[in-house]
């Protein structure tokens, strides 16, 4: 794929913000940015932008007749685990009903699919996960996940990835949602104490490195289920104990708690986290550690980083 036309959706995030800085990296690719708001968030983008709502089908269409990609990168998603548990239908339009049209779109107009999912597919009983391993999710957003795997293979398209992470983290322009980072500085750099989950074990996962894991799955023309998370497998709360001191905070404002606690509005898998042999062996994935995310975030963030 020398000169690639590729499609994002859900670009205004922080996943989408980080995937148009490093395709802007690649001078060869064609990028057309879509998300809900008139206007793009990301203001360094370098291609197009096109206001899109993935659950109009026809919308969808025109645009796929229009810009023709070659890739499409569906990063679209109702992703709040509680608004989720609560507009289960919603949920399943936006993540599943949406997935299936655009999957069914790739294949008629020969399109490469890259889809974003999550180790929220798990029950949380046995991991860190592998690819391979079989998905039992225990909340509304981990079904809907679930469901648009099997929509993709249902569809029929062989040109196609999923890209399961975990707990990412990072910065972007005018960002609506917080994440576990910015929320920690946000209430430790107000003097406030933070609460962080003992007893929920991810894979953090910066969204540069992220980004960079998806691009070389569309270069290297890959295909399948990759893992594409941090190499560290942490706690909620060892990973604030140990970033606060880097954006210099002091650790001991980190509380401990529980996760039922902090999210009582619906399940979340506790023993979650993924294993990234295949994207280190397959795609050369090369993620940074924790330490040195943090380290190169805090400075984006303008904090006093720790050496």
């Amino acid at each position: 794929m020398h000169y690639p036309r590729i499609l994002i959706t859900g670009s205004d995030g922080l996943i989408g913000q980080a995937v148009q800085r490093e395709l802007a990296k690649w001078p060869e690719a064609d990028v057309l940015a879509t998300g809900l708001e008139p206007r793009p968030r990301y203001a360094g983008k370098t291609g197009g932008y096109v206001a899109l709502d993935v659950t109009d089908q026809k919308a969808v269409e025109r645009l796929f007749q229009d810009f023709a990609p070659t890739a499409v990168i569906h990063l679209a998603a109702m992703s709040k685990v509680e608004a989720c548990e609560d507009d289960k239908e919603a949920c399943w339009r936006t993540n599943v009903d949406a997935t299936a049209n655009i999957a069914r779109l790739c294949k008629y107009h020969g399109a490469r699919l890259v889809f974003l999912s999550t180790d929220f597919l798990f029950d949380g009983k046995s991991g860190p996960y592998a690819e391979e391993d079989h998905p039992a999710p225990i909340n509304a957003y981990g079904r809907s996940k679930q469901a648009a795997e099997n929509a993709i293979l249902l569809s029929g398209l062989n040109n196609w990835a999923s890209v399961r992470t975990s707990l990412v983290f990072g910065t972007g322009d005018d960002l609506k949602r917080l994440n576990i980072a910015t929320l920690m500085a946000r209430e430790l750099k107000a003097g406030n104490t933070f609460l962080a989950a003992t007893d929920q074990l991810r894979s953090p996962t910066y969204a540069p490195d992220l980004a960079d894991g998806i691009r070389r799955i569309i270069q290297f023309e890959k295909m399948g289920t990759y893992n594409v998370v941090g190499r560290e497998r942490l706690t909620v709360f060892d990973l604030c104990k140990q970033t606060a001191p880097i954006f210099g905070f002091d650790p001991g404002m980190i509380l401990p708690t529980t996760t039922a606690e902090l999210h009582p509005g619906a399940p979340r898998p506790l023993q979650v986290g993924l294993l990234i042999l295949r994207a280190e062996s397959e795609l050369g994935y090369r993620p940074r550690s924790v330490s040195e995310a943090y380290a190169h975030l805090g400075k984006r963030l303008g904090l006093p980083v720790e050496a």
